[in-house]
């Protein structure tokens, strides 16, 4: 194993009906499915969607890094 760690950067989007931190979780259990040694995220940007003057949707977009493998 080598003394240094090389990582891969990508791009979520995230939603939820109740709230942010759902978002997040969603975008991250998703994420976890299929690719693996997830070790960062880094929230960019929050959004949400709006119905009779009320939150019906929250939205993030994550940056999230995972190492590559035997790095």
């Amino acid at each position: 194993m080598s003394d240094h760690h090389t990582y891969k950067k990508i791009e979520l989007v995230g939603s939820s009906t109740t709230s942010i931190e759902d978002a997040i979780n969603n975008a991250l259990a998703e994420a976890a499915k299929s690719i693996k040694l997830l070790e960062w995220f880094e929230v960019v940007d929050t959004r949400g969607h709006i119905r009779d003057g009320k939150v019906e949707h929250y939205q993030v977009t994550l940056k999230v890094g995972f190492r590559i493998a035997n790095s």
